[in-house]
C-alpha cells in the first residue's frame, strides 16, 4: 500500500535535507522522498545512508528520487523517477522485488507508458507551477487530473505533484487520486502534517473518492 502524503525533501545542503527528514518524520509523515539535485552520486549515497538511518527508526518509507543504484545500495523503500531519468525496466533489474518504483507523469500518454514499464505509482503533475517542477508542461489544474483519471482507469495508485498547498487538498482528492506530494508547504511548517493527513485521509472525501472509482470501472 503506498502511502497518501509523500515528503519531498528540501534543503539547500545536504544536511538540510536531512534535518528536514528528521523533521517530517517526526511529525509523522509515513512516506520521504530524498530528492537531491546537482549533487554527485557519492554525495547521495552518503546522504542517503543517514536517510535510512533516520527514516527506519520512525518506520517511515524512504523513496530514493533518480538514483535507482543508491536506492538499491542503501536498501531504501524504493526509487522515484523522472521523466528524463532512467527507465523503470531497467531500474527493476537493480532493485528488489520489494523496493517500489514510481515515476513523473505530466500527460495521459506519459501515464499509460509508465504503466506498460509496471511502476508501482505515478506522479503526477504539476497541479500549478512551482519551480521544482518547472520542465513539467502543462499545468494540469483540477480538469486535468479529471480527465486524466478518467480516461486511465488504472488501479495504479496516482499521486498528485506540484506546489500543492492545504486549501488545494480537498478538491484535488475528489478528482480520485490517491494520495499528495508536498514539498514546500510542508517545509515551511513541519506541524501541519497531521492537519494534511487528516485532510487526504478524510471520511467524506473517501466516500466520494470511492464513489469516483466506481464510476470509472
Amino acid at each position: 500500500m503506498i502511502p497518501t502524503l509523500h515528503y519531498i525533501s528540501q534543503g539547500k545542503t545536504p544536511q538540510e535535507h536531512l534535518e528536514n527528514i528528521q523533521k517530517a518524520c517526526t511529525s509523522g509523515v509515513e512516506l520521504v522522498q530524498l530528492r537531491l539535485k546537482k549533487q554527485s552520486e557519492k554525495v547521495v549515497h552518503e546522504t542517503a545512508i543517514q536517510a535510512r538511518e533516520i527514516t527506519a527508526k520512525y518506520q517511515t518509507r524512504l523513496i530514493i528520487n533518480d538514483y535507482y543504484k543508491v536506492a538499491a545500495a542503501v536498501k531504501a523503500d524504493g526509487v522515484h523517477l523522472g521523466k528524463t531519468d532512467t527507465s523503470p525496466v531497467i531500474a527493476r533489474k537493480a532493485l528488489a522485488s520489494w523496493q517500489i518504483i514510481g515515476g513523473t507523469a505530466n500527460t495521459l500518454e506519459d501515464c499509460e507508458a509508465l504503466l506498460t514499464k509496471n511502476v508501482d505509482y505515478i506522479g503526477l503533475g504539476p497541479f500549478k507551477f512551482t519551480e521544482t517542477k518547472e520542465n513539467l508542461r502543462p499545468v494540469l489544474g483540477l480538469n486535468g487530473y479529471l480527465t486524466i483519471l478518467e480516461e486511465l482507469n488504472t488501479s495504479v495508485p496516482i499521486i498528485a505533484i506540484g506546489g500543492i498547498i492545504a486549501d488545494d487538498i480537498t478538491a484535488i482528492m475528489k478528482t480520485g487520486v490517491h494520495g499528495i506530494a508536498i514539498s514546500g508547504e510542508i517545509t515551511r511548517n513541519f506541524n501541519s502534517i497531521p492537519e494534511l493527513k487528516k485532510l487526504i485521509n478524510g471520511g467524506p472525501i473517501q466516500e466520494e473518492r470511492w464513489i469516483s472509482e466506481e464510476k470509472r470501472k
